[in-house]
């Protein structure tokens, strides 16, 4: 077979070119430190990799999730936490304006400070997260929380019951925030009779109850009292017979059921913790039982503080406000604490996922690695088989064009 100088030419060329072309991707190769650069590489390991790469792209995500859910969790957990030592001294202080002894100067300076607890609180229910939203108005968190309403001199709630999510895996989400409604405005409030004043008839003349014994007279309300909405008109009336004598007797009923009968020589006499006082002869008291009632701590503060600044209240009154005080602060720092303990195990869940997230980005890294990443070792030592080869074409190419028949005539 004969070789022309053109076809000598012709394949040298290609094996130089072809030699180059593999340098350069090996080269390539190990400047990028991957050995798939193309899907035509290796279309299996790349499909592959870019599944790797979309649950690594998610996983990325889902920290980034994990973040705000931290941040936006532990600023709420600050927020209640300040909340709880505001109302643990307004406990303190309740207790403090039960004592007989307080002169007038003493009720103005404990209503000066719980009035300026009032307003640290109001300020806490009403704190932003960094973004600007209002932490505790639900999915209204453009509304602010918690307002003075003039019109009625009550503080109310102006957002809704939801509560915002963020999703930290696949399939779970924890909520990243709680409502004012459940945290501030759920607080139950002490159990009483509808009016301090009975409805008196036959010849008893006048008659006033409170609640002195609440421990009993809670037992008394659970039992007795009627929740049913469709329930008649009376449903949770009561009536107190008294027969004046020797014994004094007297019948507690409800309807036609007789509840209790007993006898008593003074007044006031105590029944089912609560303290009859009344004029006039044999008669009938009759008293309804109070629906229970829910209300934030606003209220139960601005009660108290006014309280303290009317110097006309009449003493059984004015222990009544301290009682509702009482349970109703101790209720809403208990609230408070029933979410810190929710946040608490939001929190840990948290943290257990972003340890999962971590090790699953791990495994997902290290699988496409193992797809389409270099073996460093292997890869310069393919540059340099391929810079080799390369070489040797190049001078086989240098010595073969210039070859001559004369070269072999002497």
């Amino acid at each position: 077979m004969r070789l022309s100088h053109n076809m000598i030419f012709k394949n040298n060329l290609s094996s130089i070119l072809n030699n180059q072309q593999e340098v350069n991707k090996a080269q390539e190769q190990v400047t990028t430190q991957k050995r798939v650069l193309s899907a035509s590489d290796d279309p299996s390991a790349m499909a592959r990799a870019l599944l790797y790469g979309d649950k690594i792209q998610t996983n990325e995500q889902y920290t980034k999730n994990l973040t705000m859910l931290k941040s936006r969790l532990d600023t709420q957990e600050g927020v209640l936490e300040n909340i709880k030592d505001s109302l643990t001294r307004a406990h303190v202080l309740t207790v403090q304006a039960g004592n007989g002894a307080l002169t007038k100067p003493d009720r103005a300076a404990l209503s000066e400070e719980l009035s300026a607890i009032k307003t640290a609180v109001l300020d806490l229910m009403n704190a932003k997260s960094e973004d600007g939203r209002y932490i505790f108005s639900g999915y209204q968190d453009n509304t602010k929380t918690f307002s003075y309403d003039s019109a009625n001199g009550r503080y109310a709630y102006n957002g809704d019951q939801g509560q915002h999510k963020i999703k930290v895996a696949e399939g779970v989400e924890i909520k990243s925030s709680d409502n004012g409604f459940d945290v501030f405005e759920s607080v139950e409030q002490r159990l009483n009779v509808v009016s301090n004043t009975g409805v008196v008839s036959g010849g008893v003349t006048s008659a006033s109850l409170y609640v002195t014994e609440q421990g009993t007279f809670d037992e008394f309300h659970k039992d007795n009292f009627n929740a049913d909405p469709t329930a008649p008109a009376g449903s949770n009336t009561f009536s107190l017979t008294l027969t004046t004598g020797t014994p004094n007797t007297y019948q507690l009923q409800q309807g036609a059921t007789v509840l209790e009968t007993g006898s008593y020589d003074t007044m006031p006499v105590l029944i089912k913790g609560i303290e009859f006082e009344f004029s006039g002869g044999s008669g009938q008291i009759d008293f309804d039982l109070e629906e229970p009632k829910k209300d934030n701590v606003l209220n139960t503060i601005d009660d108290l503080v006014s309280a303290l600044e009317n110097e006309s209240i009449s003493d059984k009154d004015y222990r009544q406000v301290l009682a509702d005080s009482m349970q109703g602060i101790e209720s809403a720092k208990n609230l408070v604490s029933q979410t810190q303990s929710g946040l608490g195990g939001r929190l840990n869940t948290a943290t257990r996922i972003t340890e999962a997230n971590n090790d699953l980005d791990t495994n997902n890294k290290l699988a496409k690695a193992e797809l389409i990443e270099l073996d460093m070792a292997e890869a310069i030592t393919e540059l340099t088989k391929h810079e080799t080869a390369l070489q040797a074409s190049q001078a086989t190419f240098g010595r073969l064009s210039n070859l001559s028949l004369l070269d072999y005539i002497r």
